[in-house]
């Protein structure tokens, strides 16, 4: 797999993008409140009560009366703020902050804040179309996260990006090249990984969301697919005036150097 590092990818129409920072500041603060185990059993009272779970929310089951926090229906959203461990966290903040900023850049802060909790709501969706009865808790904001890779490969395809390929090989590559490889290998693992511990389904109902909404949220006039890639300007060196004739000596006419 592909592990992104950096994308030289300018902002064009915000000086920071604020939206994707306080998403990162969030899951972090809210990783260190329920992780560090400092109330005996918060981690499992949180994935419990704010994780997202099929069967309750499809009326299967029912979670006992001191689980029952928020309506079942807002851990849509609220499954995406928590995380396993430290390496759960740290790969789904790592993919937010390369790619963030520019699908931020391209909707504006309020856009992008819809947009990525719209692709969350549609990661869980998805993992719950494909285990509709499942009484594990889905948490992690990989579905959210997805959706803005999908954003991304629409808008910036051919910018380039350093990832580690295999987490040891550093490459710069247009961004379609890891991209397309990370949903290829999403949609792959829907059939050949059933049975593991990660939600393909949500990574790739968050993606499919990224893909369509960046349509209808972007701003209007930014283009997509890297149609408008800005190049440097042109330099336009003006033609001297032409030497009086007695001065003029074709072998050796003067030019200005840039």
């Amino acid at each position: 797999m592909f592990i992104p590092l950096h994308d030289a990818n300018n902002l064009k129409h915000i000086r920071l993008q604020y939206v994707t920072l306080a998403l990162i500041g969030i899951n972090v603060l809210v990783f260190l409140a329920v992780n560090l185990d400092l109330v005996s059993g918060a981690f499992e009272a949180a994935v419990f009560s704010f994780g997202y779970i099929p069967a309750v929310v499809n009326d299967f089951v029912e979670l006992p009366a001191g689980r029952m926090v928020i309506p079942e229906e807002f851990s849509l959203i609220s499954y995406a703020f928590l995380h396993n461990d430290f390496m759960h966290l740290a790969s789904n903040m790592l993919f937010l902050w390369v790619f963030g900023d520019n699908v931020e850049d391209a909707l504006g802060h309020f856009r992008y804040l819809v947009f990525y909790l719209l692709c969350a709501v549609a990661g869980a969706l998805a993992h719950g179309f494909l285990q509709p009865a499942s009484t594990a808790p889905l948490i992690g904001a990989s579905g959210a996260i997805s959706g803005v890779i999908g954003a991304y490969l629409i808008l910036h395809p051919k910018v380039r990006i350093w990832v580690l390929a295999f987490g040891r090989i550093p490459l710069r590559l247009p961004a379609a090249v890891p991209l397309l490889f990370w949903i290829a290998y999403q949609l792959a693992a829907v059939f050949m990984f059933p049975e593991e511990q990660v939600s393909w389904g949500a990574h790739v109902g968050g993606f499919a969301a990224g893909a369509v909404l960046v349509f209808l949220l972007k701003r209007r006039g930014v283009p997509l697919f890297d149609r408008a890639i800005v190049l440097p300007d042109a330099v336009e060196i003006a033609q001297p005036p032409p030497l009086p004739d007695s001065a003029a000596k074709p072998e050796s006419v003067p030019w200005g150097r840039g």
